[in-house]
């Protein structure tokens, strides 16, 4: 087990977050092989980084703050084919029965100190929330605790799942957004992150007595002492020893899914395999990102500077939007170019948005281009790192991954070492893989990925 607590205090609160990690392929960071004999990840405690100011007590003088705790475990691409969908099942079965506490118990316990329990999913990782008052840490700790390894999956509980999963089920397929990203992992990939979110079937226990296992986790906290963080690690979560079993890596492959039906306006998604979370090269393709154009800047906005926009605008006259699409994964990467379009116009949209790629592959790009999306990029990393959720799940993340934590300081020099040569080669990379391509919508005049 990794556990990593860091601390800081602010006028308001001072805040904690404890985190539990089961992985393989980790992501945020290069995996270093942190993981020791024996199936045990090495301890780390993180302090206060003196270049963001002086140490931060370890109390808040007459202030009961809140604190948060999280765990994450393995997600949807751990899944195989006799028990695909358990990861979204498993979201919804967070407040069920366990060995040490009914759905009962867990729902008025948390509810008693204040707190609240919250699980959210992708398909690398599964995050378990918790927040209080500092003073009943114990009380939330045990009921997360709880939830993540002593789950029991009464049937008649798991039955009563079966119309929450059909009203999510439902609710993604009116997002014509969801349907074309899960339709993109499916073509572009053989395995493991081919696995969609949604659940068509499913089976619990075996694949929480395989996956979730102390060997694939990291234990992080923000404001909690770390001494006092171990020894809940050491005292609850070694009752899942073990490495557990080994995830597949992601196979890229390319191909196409086509949704035909009599929407008026077309979504589509081109993309070639991207960077591994973490790499310089990832890095590069965060920064093509901004150069293409990742959504306005200011609210109700054109997006002027996007040159997506810019674009596509000299090739039709038809409304449309284009933002470059970029998703990084532990072992593998997509990026690529989301295109929402009318149907009598999709085709010279996604032309025109794969045009500005290939521009910019042949250097044509500006290095002032290059330095403001580098300071957009920085600016919402930076940003993002103000709410607690967010800095709660970077530092599980990396830990899970390196058995460290880089802060804020290194990641954006990290930024600024990309290059105006690394972001063309990136781009070079899109325009030169095998390509996968996502399409819903009225599709006469959307053209194949093999015209393109």
């Amino acid at each position: 087990m990794n556990s990593v607590s860091y601390s800081y205090c602010n006028s308001l609160a001072e805040e904690v977050l404890v985190r539990c990690c089961w992985h393989d392929f980790c992501h945020f960071l290069p995996r270093d092989d942190a993981m020791q004999p024996g199936g045990v990840m090495p301890s780390l405690s993180l302090g206060w980084p003196e270049d963001w100011g002086s140490p931060a007590p370890t109390e808040c003088p007459g202030v009961q703050a809140a604190q948060r705790s999280s765990d994450c475990v393995q997600a949807s691409r751990y899944e195989t084919v006799e028990n695909q969908g358990v990861s979204h099942v498993l979201r919804l079965a967070a407040n069920l029965t366990t060995k040490g506490a009914s759905a009962f118990r867990i729902c008025r316990g948390v509810e008693a100190v204040g707190g609240s329990l919250s699980v959210t999913s992708s398909r690398e990782t599964m995050v378990y929330s918790v927040e209080c008052l500092r003073d009943h840490l114990d009380t939330v700790m045990e009921f997360l605790i709880n939830v993540t390894t002593t789950p029991e999956f009464r049937p008649w509980e798991v039955d009563d799942l079966t119309s929450r999963v059909k009203v999510d089920r439902a609710l993604a397929h009116q997002c014509p957004q969801i349907g074309v990203i899960e339709k993109l992992h499916e073509a572009a990939y053989k395995n493991a992150l081919s696995n969609s979110l949604y659940c068509p079937d499913y089976m619990l226990q075996s694949f929480v007595q395989n996956n979730f296992t102390s060997a694939r986790m990291a234990l992080v906290g923000l404001g909690v002492n770390h001494s006092v963080l171990r020894q809940v690690g050491e005292q609850f979560l070694s009752v899942r020893s073990g490495a557990g079993v080994t995830g597949a890596k992601a196979v890229y492959r390319g191909g196409e899914l086509r949704v035909q039906n009599g929407a008026g306006l077309v979504h589509s998604l081109i993309a070639s395999e991207g960077g591994v979370t973490g790499s310089a090269e990832a890095n590069a393709f965060s920064v093509l990102q901004r150069v293409l154009g990742a959504g306005p800047h200011v609210k109700r906005g054109s997006n002027i500077t996007s040159k997506l926009s810019q674009g596509i605008a000299k090739a039709t006259t038809q409304p449309f939007d284009a933002t470059a699409f970029n998703a990084t994964y532990a072992d593998s990467g997509l990026f690529g170019v989301y295109s929402i379009a009318q149907a009598d116009s999709a085709g010279e949209v996604i032309k025109a948005a794969i045009g500005q790629v290939t521009g910019i592959a042949k250097g044509g790009v500006s290095e002032d281009d290059v330095t403001r999306a580098k300071n957009q990029l920085k600016a919402e990393y930076l940003m993002s790192m103000e709410s607690s959720e967010v800095l709660l799940e970077e530092m599980g993340a990396q830990a899970l991954s390196s058995g460290a934590y880089h802060s804020p300081e290194t990641v954006t020099q990290s930024i600024d070492s990309v290059s105006h040569a690394d972001v063309v080669n990136a781009a070079k990379k899109f325009v030169d893989g095998k390509k996968s391509m996502a399409a819903s919508g009225h599709l006469a005049n959307t053209p194949f990925v093999d015209e393109l």
